[in-house]
């Protein structure tokens, strides 16, 4: 089955000026993330770059690159806080598909190699389906009720000790405006299972892209601008202080807070890439199709 109602149109949004681009190069330094290194002093993560298929790997990234030079003109900022060891979570937005290589293209230049959670379909893709199994796609079997067995997998992913990335909307967003809209709660679950069990809070970062809902895909140009914030580490320490009274699972409620707070905190983000104010009417919620109050509102 295929998800609810349908993206808005390239129209429903302006592309994202140079002006804007401008303005925020001034503030934050931005950077071209379609070349290694991105940023210098970064060491990468042999032992994960090896154990990765990285014959296939590179492959892929360098095809990724090109597309993404020839198709836009990709900026970035905020890639220091990607941690050169250890495990981690990224949460990334999902305005368009495009906003799926992005941030793992990014990753990838920096020397990191996370496990991905993508649709199962895109593993049967012609060719790049098959690519995608190499560097570490974790399939997801969309409306399969199989949301417990995805659950444990991801936690298993960051136990063992790799990094994941997940996108929390579970589909591309259907805010007519291409605003991040509600998260399920799957990643409040496994950031904070995965917390319990190493027995520290696991690093959780926000991945926000904006640029490319203008494009069009058959004839791209002139590149449109799409840029990239890799956010600093989001704190939910507080949201583990009572882990060892747990049941099987985290609380729905500590998970749906977390879900929330990546919500609004990649709001807060495509704020500033955009330049613009979200809808005062509040975000949109997936379940109704429509748009709730902010509860600080």
């Amino acid at each position: 089955m295929t998800s609810k109602g349908k993206p808005s149109p390239r129209s429903a949004v302006k592309p994202l000026s140079d002006e804007q681009v401008r303005i925020l190069n001034e503030r934050h330094h931005l950077v071209d993330p379609t070349y290694e290194p991105p940023i210098q002093g970064h060491a990468p993560n042999t032992a994960e770059i090896e154990a990765q298929h990285p014959k296939g790997t590179k492959r892929l990234l360098a095809g990724v690159s090109v597309v993404m030079r020839t198709h836009s003109k990709v900026q970035a900022w905020g890639l220091e806080h990607i941690p050169e060891t250890g495990v981690f979570i990224t949460a990334a937005s999902h305005v368009t598909m495009y906003d799926v290589f992005v941030p793992m293209m990014t990753l990838f230049h920096m020397g990191r190699r996370p496990r991905f959670m993508a649709k199962a379909e895109l593993g049967g893709w012609p060719v790049i389906g098959k690519w995608f199994q190499l560097v570490g796609m974790q399939p997801v079997p969309r409306r399969s009720g199989k949301a417990r067995v995805i659950e444990e997998e991801s936690v298993r992913i960051l136990t063992s000790g790799r990094p994941l990335t997940i996108w929390p909307e579970g589909t591309l967003t259907r805010d007519p405006l291409k605003w991040p809209m509600s998260m399920k709660n799957g990643v409040g679950i496994i950031a904070l299972e995965a917390s319990r069990r190493l027995g520290h809070q696991v690093p959780l970062f926000c991945a926000v892209t904006w640029g490319a809902a203008s494009i069009n895909h058959w004839w791209p140009w002139p590149r449109k601008n799409v840029v990239m914030c890799y956010d600093a580490q989001l704190d939910y320490s507080d949201l583990l202080s009572d882990m060892a009274q747990w049941g099987e699972e985290p609380p729905a409620a500590l998970a749906d807070e977390l879900a929330g707070r990546v919500r609004e905190r990649m709001e807060a983000v495509m704020t500033e890439i955009r330049g613009e104010q979200p809808p005062a009417e509040g975000y949109w919620d997936f379940r109704t199709m429509s748009r709730k109050p902010r509860l600080s509102a």
